[in-house]
């Protein structure tokens, strides 16, 4: 019943809460920053852009509400979207990975 309440209330499919809870348990982690507390799913395309796919897997990607949610999936504009999510979060990724920390030199 609640779930009715909720897609009447919220634009959400009735499955948006099961296709959510399936992809963070497969997705446990920040594709950016690699956090594992705090995680948002992200819509690649919105589903005010293209509905058809809100419950599609290949659509959704892990973010963590602290950071990289606003920063890379909305680019500091909660009415934005980062086109290129992925192919920037690959990029900044591999950036952090190989930065440099006092004592490696």
């Amino acid at each position: 019943m609640f779930s009715l309440f909720r897609t009447f209330l919220y634009g959400r499919s009735y499955n948006w809460t099961k296709v959510r809870k399936e992809h963070l348990r497969k997705n446990n982690e920040c594709f950016v920053c690699r956090r594992q507390m705090d995680l948002d799913v992200h819509h690649i395309v919105p589903v005010h852009v293209d509905p058809s796919r809100e419950l599609d897997p290949s659509n959704l990607v892990t973010l963590c509400g602290k950071y990289c949610h606003f920063i890379f999936g909305h680019l500091m504009d909660w009415k934005s979207w980062n086109e290129n999510i992925v192919k920037d979060a690959i990029m900044f990724r591999e950036k952090i990975q190989a930065r440099p920390k006092k004592g490696e030199e």
